[in-house]
């Protein structure tokens, strides 16, 4: 067995000469809630996009269950197990809410090609089956009875809600979530935090976050992360993180009341 889920050593990126993220580390156990922080352009969403393949790393090395994963495709890279949502909402524009979720449950179905162009009663028994999963996954997240509904036509805290349903349904065990509660105020904040919660539990998942709302972070991960210019300039529990000098100075500042509630 392994005894870390995710080793990341080294991981840089440049672009034109600029490091975006520069001898990133980390060792992730499974079951683990790790929170990245940092101001806007201190690399988080770089550290995403290179986890998830939708970048390539200029240099260092990325291993998923003992796998080397630098250099694979973002697909590849989804069926070993890692999801992820995005900052700016990307749900499938045209499909509905149920095909959002039947779409990325496609993605571990085995149904052969020809099945699939001949429509073979495998195919078919098939598609229900996907539906069916993805209703119920819809009905978790209070979403089944807008499931026939344009997905980009539902609320914005909606929309939130079935990109974590999405990514779900490509039956992680690393989720990651970037920017969560972007948009979202303080009541619509403390449910995303709420989901979070059960959806590690329920699902048995490790999850790293990036956000900048720090009375969630606070409260809802067990170690931080703090990046700056692309490095690492703090690593610890919340605790040890708000207290540290470097912190305060570059993002922090004083951490709202509200975050030991």
């Amino acid at each position: 067995m392994q005894q870390f889920l995710l080793e990341i050593d080294g991981l840089t990126k440049t672009f034109k000469g600029l490091h975006a993220v520069e001898g990133y580390r980390l060792r992730l156990r499974a079951g683990e809630i790790l929170g990245i922080i940092g101001p806007n352009g201190a690399g988080k969403s770089t550290v995403f996009n290179l986890l998830t393949g939708h970048l390539r790393p200029t240099g260092g090395t990325i291993r998923f269950r003992g796998q080397d994963i630098t250099r694979q495709p973002p697909e590849r890279i989804a069926r070993l197990g890692i999801g992820r949502t995005f900052q700016n909402i990307r749900l499938f524009p045209g499909m509905t809410v149920l095909e959002n979720v039947v779409c990325a449950r496609q993605l571990h179905d085995r149904s052969s090609l020809a099945a699939t162009l001949l429509s073979w009663p495998s195919f078919g028994r098939t598609e229900q089956h996907l539906v069916k999963l993805a209703r119920e996954e819809l009905g978790l997240f209070g979403l089944e009875e807008r499931a026939s509904e344009p997905a980009t036509s539902l609320p914005y805290g909606d929309q939130r809600r079935l990109e974590i349903v999405r990514a779900l349904a490509l039956k992680p065990a690393l989720l990651l979530l970037d920017e969560p509660t972007a948009g979202m105020n303080s009541q619509e904040s403390l449910r995303v935090l709420e989901l979070i919660r059960r959806i590690r539990e329920q699902y048995r998942l490790t999850i790293i976050l990036v956000e900048h709302n720090m009375p969630l972070v606070m409260r809802l991960c067990e170690r931080l992360q703090v990046l700056n210019y692309g490095q690492i300039i703090a690593e610890g529990t919340p605790e040890q993180v708000r207290a540290d000098p470097r912190v305060v100075e570059s993002y922090l500042g004083q951490v709202s009341e509200d975050a030991e509630a």
